[in-house]
């Protein structure tokens, strides 16, 4: 038995890198007299627009409120639809719902389980009329064929909202993923397993001004306190001006304000982006050999062909069939071993509340990319003798 000192650490699937400077930060932000709705909140959407290229960035308390608010931006409403891939994190799916439209769910590339623009023509041909967007999900950090998904979506007069939550530093093209070249509106998320990580926090990019003014009003229970909207005859003083206390609601919002503690931690882990997507990259290229001896078994992830990758998850794709293992048997043995996995996602048609809503539909796609795909450990602090030892233990796992 190897003595305590010799057991190597847990490796799970994700993990913040938080830093010296970033405690700094948010000590600083601690000692300030702002821990909400204070400058840190603006800054941090100044910094984020820039990095991303987009003319606006609206920050949020996660990414599910960027989803909610972006479906909200677009007027989605009761009666109408949105196209959003199977294959994604039930958050955008619900999303759609909480506006009261209904979900018309897309199949994916089984490999890379990213809609296509032939998937989302599919949906498009089993949808109503009303259809009024459409949700591309950047699934583990790739980008979809956006150009493609574009201008399919702008033919049939859809609103597009990227769903990038994974893909934070990643690109398209000549474009950073958020810069909206392709779609009206790019949501992220900040979670501590993602790339940079505030706690909790999430981001809304747009190049529409008048858009982004209507989410920093939505995420703040929709309080107007501009005096050239107000309507109450009692909101202006005498030579026209607003009364300094007032403010007006015209339409319920929410709060889903990100407060300057959070943000704080978001500018330092911002100026680390580079960094941590050009290690995660290093690492799934390691992976990519330290696995290629488990081929055909076991399928790593390949470069994505529509821009790099700001990679989130590292899911290879197994046969467990000819393994001759099953997928809960083969997590078990790697949490023995002191690793971490995860499955992303279950395809959402598949979820019980929209099965019922969509009896019957098959999507073969999503369902095969889902029978084998694996989250291994990717995280910025890991190290080449991590990802051996991973690969060591899956091995191991599957009975090599």
């Amino acid at each position: 038995m190897k003595p305590a000192g010799d057991v190597q650490p847990f490796l799970p699937y994700g993990r913040q890198t938080i830093e010296d400077d970033d405690l700094e930060a948010v000590r600083e932000a601690l000692l300030s007299p702002y821990l909400t709705t204070g400058p840190l909140v603006p800054r941090f959407e100044a910094d984020f627009a820039k990095t991303t290229g987009a003319a606006e960035a609206v920050v949020v308390s996660n990414g599910t409120a960027a989803l909610h608010l972006a479906a909200r931006a677009i007027k989605l409403d009761r009666g109408q639809t949105a196209i959003v891939p199977s294959l994604t994190f039930v958050a955008t799916a619900n999303a759609v719902r909480y506006c009261g439209a209904e979900v018309v769910f897309a199949d994916v590339d089984p490999v890379t389980g990213l809609m296509t623009p032939a998937t989302l023509l599919d949906a498009l041909r089993r949808a109503p009329t009303s259809t009024r967007a459409v949700f591309p999900v950047h699934l583990n950090g790739p980008s979809c064929d956006m150009a493609g998904i574009s201008e399919l979506a702008k033919s049939w007069g859809l609103w597009v909202i990227e769903d990038a939550c994974h893909a934070v530093g990643g690109t398209q093209g000549d474009s950073s993923v958020g810069a909206c070249a392709y779609g009206d509106l790019t949501c992220f998320s900040f979670h501590p397993v993602k790339t940079i990580a505030m706690g909790e926090g999430g981001a809304i990019t747009t190049n529409d001004a008048a858009m982004a003014a209507g989410l920093r009003r939505d995420r703040s229970h929709g309080l107007i306190r501009e005096a050239d909207a107000f309507r109450l005859p009692e909101s202006k003083k005498a030579d026209g001006a607003g009364n300094p206390w007032f403010y007006e609601l015209h339409e319920p919002g929410f709060n889903y304000r990100a407060p300057d503690i959070l943000c704080a931690l978001g500018i330092s882990q911002l100026k680390k982006l580079a960094r941590f997507v050009r290690q995660r990259r290093d690492l799934v290229a390691l992976y990519r050999e330290a696995l290629a001896p488990l081929a055909p078994l076991v399928t790593p992830p390949a470069e994505p062909v529509h821009g790099e990758a700001g990679w989130h998850l590292l899911a290879v794709k197994i046969n467990f069939a000819a393994a001759g293992v099953d997928r809960a048997t083969v997590m078990g043995r790697l949490a023995e071993a002191g690793i971490g996995s995860q499955v992303h996602y279950i395809p959402v048609h598949r979820q019980p509340y929209y099965a019922a809503r969509a009896p019957g539909l098959e999507l073969p796609g999503a369902d095969a990319y889902y029978a084998g795909c694996l989250s291994l450990p990717l995280f910025a602090a890991m190290t080449e003798s991590d990802v051996l030892r991973v690969a060591k233990a899956l091995t191991a796992a599957l009975g090599g």
